[in-house]
């Protein structure tokens, strides 16, 4: 297969690819064309059907799409010229080539996830990770598979559990270095910080926003259902479902990072900061895994506000 990645400019390309967006738009002279983003595993890649002939069939979002056209350049950007596009059937694709996938064993991540949760000795919290990551099947089935993101960061198959992972190591790390800290208070944030985007973000291959998601956001969903499973815990602490509903209420850190609530544990604190720090090492990642990798400075980069420069190369 010809991974969008690897296309460069004047390469003509028979290939299929995921249709994840499809839009019907008019040239400047009123001419109907269409503008199509390609995805598979590797990424996403800007198209164009300008001439709407006889070898364009119809197809729609969503939809696998076998392409015949070339690799061009507009305005510093690759573009595909699309000539001639059909919709594909089932068994013409492997959908595993179209999902950008975590690069880690997903069993074996999980299996350090629950090595961290076995750490958390107050047994209501202990009771209530066990009832979502051991007790719920379809619970643990979806966490694995999901993304932690649209984009940015982590927004692949196994994100989710990738940075719940990656922010778990780091507040244990934090509970064993700075006493103050509850670890089980921080483990047990750590673990549920993110799972409000199980209902904030569609499963793949749409892996796009839900309407609950846009109306009330991930950090919302999460509090509320962590709060509501409490709830059904004989005789868990009121005080102590607080503070951990607290700390997934301000795990952003700061109100026009979208967090209800500034941190006022802590723990809170600590789970905002090691919750950032996965997020941004991952963005630096995967912008130089897609930059040159023959480049040493890799230009500017507005989610990170800086001109960012490798030193392994």
């Amino acid at each position: 297969m010809r991974y969008l990645a690897e296309l460069k400019e004047g390469e003509m390309v028979r290939e299929i690819y995921l249709c994840k967006k499809l839009q019907t738009l008019k040239t400047k002279a009123g001419k109907s064309y269409l503008s199509i983003t390609l995805q598979d595993k590797t990424g996403m890649f800007d198209a164009k059907v300008w001439e709407l002939g006889a070898g364009v069939e119809h197809f729609e979002t969503m939809d696998y799409i076998f392409v015949d056209g070339q690799v061009t350049s507009f305005q510093g950007a690759l573009q595909m010229n699309i000539k001639r596009v059909r919709k594909c059937q089932e068994g013409e694709y492997d959908p595993a080539d179209y999902m950008p996938m975590t690069t880690r064993n997903i069993e074996e991540m999980y299996k350090e996830l629950l090595d961290l949760v076995a750490l958390v000795r107050e047994p209501h919290l202990q009771e209530l990770l066990q009832s979502f990551f051991v007790a719920d099947k379809e619970f643990v089935v979806r966490f694995k598979k999901h993304s932690a993101a649209k984009a940015v960061h982590h927004g692949f198959i196994g994100g989710l559990l990738e940075h719940t992972l990656g922010v778990a190591k780091l507040c244990a790390f934090l509970a064993d270095t700075y006493e103050l800290l509850n670890k089980d208070l921080l483990l047990t944030a750590a673990v549920f910080h993110d799972i409000g985007k199980m209902e904030e973000i569609s499963p793949f291959p749409e892996n796009d926003y839900t309407d609950e998601g846009n109306l009330l956001g991930h950090i919302y969903i999460g509090a509320s259902l962590i709060s509501g499973r409490c709830r059904t815990i004989d005789g868990f602490p009121k005080k102590l479902e607080g503070e951990l509903v607290h700390c997934i209420l301000a795990h952003h850190g700061e109100l026009e990072f979208g967090s209800p609530k500034k941190p006022a544990l802590a723990e809170a604190l600590a789970l905002y900061m090691a919750d950032n720090m996965d997020a941004k090492m991952e963005t630096m990642k995967e912008i130089f895994a897609g930059a040159d990798a023959k480049l040493e400075w890799v230009g500017y980069q507005r989610l990170l506000e800086t001109n960012l420069k490798r030193t392994i190369v």
